[in-house]
Formats: structure tokens, C-alpha cells, sequence
């Protein structure tokens, strides 16, 4: 139902754009948020979007990332600029209303000091 996409390896200070994209579910019925899980660390969740102009970020990505929806594409992008070595992990995206949630597999992010 979910389909991540867009990882890699970038250097530090570069940047990746992530999408997940939605097959049999309308995206913008549901919040969707970018989780990411670094080797040895707990999920943690990076950005949420509920409505059009509610979003959340977790404080490290702050001012680098940003999440953000493509209707006409029942898409939701993760922009991630100035990206930083800690940033390595991978990322999942996760749709989610009172009907049920939807998880895309991860897509590997590495970034290289």
C-alpha cells in the first residue's frame, strides 16, 4: 500500500529527497509520518504531517527537514538537506486514521562524513 523510495549515499551537507507513495489508499485521508531507525537505536519518529499545514518535526531535523504532500500524486515527500553522518538510518514511512495504518518498507539513507 505504501511505497518508500529515494534513499542513498549523499555526504554530509548534501541532500536526498525520500517519497512514499500510496496504492490503494487515499493519502490525504491520513497523517503520515517519516520514521527512521539507526543501527542499535530505538524507531524514532522524524516528521508528521496531519493537514496541509500541520507538520511536526523531531528537534534535530529541524530547519533540514521538511515533509510535505503531493495530492495529485497521493505522494508525501521527505526533504532532507544539510544532512548530517547522525541522520544515517532507515527511514519508513507509516499512514495512519481511525480506518487503520499503513506501513512502507524502509529505504536506506548513509551519509558519509
Amino acid at each position: 500500500q505504501l511505497q518508500a523510495s529515494g534513499g542513498g549515499s549523499v555526504q554530509a551537507g548534501g541532500s536526498l529527497r525520500l517519497s512514499c507513495a500510496a496504492s490503494g489508499i487515499t493519502l490525504s485521508n491520513y497523517a503520515v509520518a517519516w520514521w527512521r531507525q539507526a543501527p542499535g537505536k530505538q524507531r524514532e519518529v522524524v516528521a508528521r504531517i496531519g493537514g496541509p499545514f500541520t507538520t511536526n518535526y523531531e528537534d534535530s531535523v529541524k530547519g533540514r527537514f521538511t515533509i510535505s504532500r503531493d495530492n495529485a500524486k497521493n505522494t508525501v515527500y521527505l526533504q532532507m538537506n544539510s544532512l548530517k553522518p547522525e541522520d544515517t538510518a532507515v527511514y519508513s514511512c507509516n499512514a495512519v486514521n481511525s480506518d487503520g495504518s499503513y506501513w512502507g518498507q524502509g529505504t536506506l539513507v548513509t551519509v558519509s562524513s
